[in-house]
């Protein structure tokens, strides 16, 4: 019987896993069988989300402190991976951040800001992923996390550079499938959309957004821990070879309105 989603000795890079989102995905591709390799800028952090990976799911770890604003850093953190484990399969872009303010209001520093961590720091290290390991390998499977918000506008907090950049990255993953498609290489991107995690749990708990949740989503609630892990799994895996340059939506049907 074959296991279409076996990523027995593959090896998964999750930047943003100190926490919320990142970390529930490395633990889907722990639990798949991957390798994981831990990158977030708070070294305490990573070193305790790598021992509980290692001690729930029996794979190698690595936690290797990084910031994607930093080529250097990046440079030197999929060299660190490389002298690890001499391959990266899969790599997730997961961190992030976002400005919350009226368009109006946003300073120049804001917005810079997030362009130079959302959309930029996702390029910068998914091309030291292709140029060192992938390309090389001609193989690799990326895995952008954009938002619906890089799909659609919103009225409910005013997060204009966020959109930008997470449409910036929806579109650079469509740039890339379409250059790196002769390496073997898949390119895609997960749109989340609410989401309970520690950060988020008291704004999604607000009367006011519970309130324009059940307008806003067909389903008529928020995303639960678990239910975007299925969406990495499946673009992880190497049956899924055909899928590429697509923006996957994970929202309860958020931007199907």
């Amino acid at each position: 019987m074959k296991n279409y989603f076996d990523l027995s000795g593959q090896v998964a890079i999750v930047t943003g896993c100190s926490g919320g989102l990142g970390v529930q995905m490395a633990k889907a591709l722990a639990n798949q069988g991957a390798k994981i390799v831990v990158v977030a800028r708070r070294q305490n952090l990573i070193e305790q989300v790598a021992q509980e990976i290692a001690k729930d799911f029996g794979v190698d770890t690595l936690p290797v402190r990084c910031d994607i604003t930093d080529t250097a850093a990046v440079d030197a953190m999929v060299d660190t991976v490389m002298e690890k484990f001499g391959r990266i399969d899969i790599l997730i872009n997961n961190a992030g951040t976002g400005a919350v303010a009226p368009a109006e209001d946003i300073t120049d520093d804001q917005f810079e800001n997030e362009m130079n961590i959302d959309l930029f720091g996702t390029f910068r290290v998914a091309r030291a992923v292709a140029k060192k390991a992938m390309i090389p390998a001609r193989y690799g499977r990326v895995i952008n996390i954009a938002s619906m918000y890089g799909l659609v506008g919103n009225k409910i907090a005013g997060s204009a550079p966020y959109h930008a950049a997470k449409g910036g990255v929806v579109n650079l993953t469509r740039a890339l499938a379409a250059e790196w498609g002769k390496y073997g290489i898949t390119v895609n991107a997960i749109c989340p959309g609410y989401f309970y995690t520690d950060l988020t749990r008291q704004t999604l708990d607000s009367d006011f957004f519970q309130q324009n949740a059940r307008t806003m989503i067909p389903e008529e609630r928020y995303g639960n821990e678990g239910e975007l892990d299925t969406a990495a799994i499946f673009l992880a895996s190497p049956a899924s070879s055909y899928v590429t340059g697509v923006p996957v939506p994970v929202d309860g049907g958020y931007t199907c309105m």
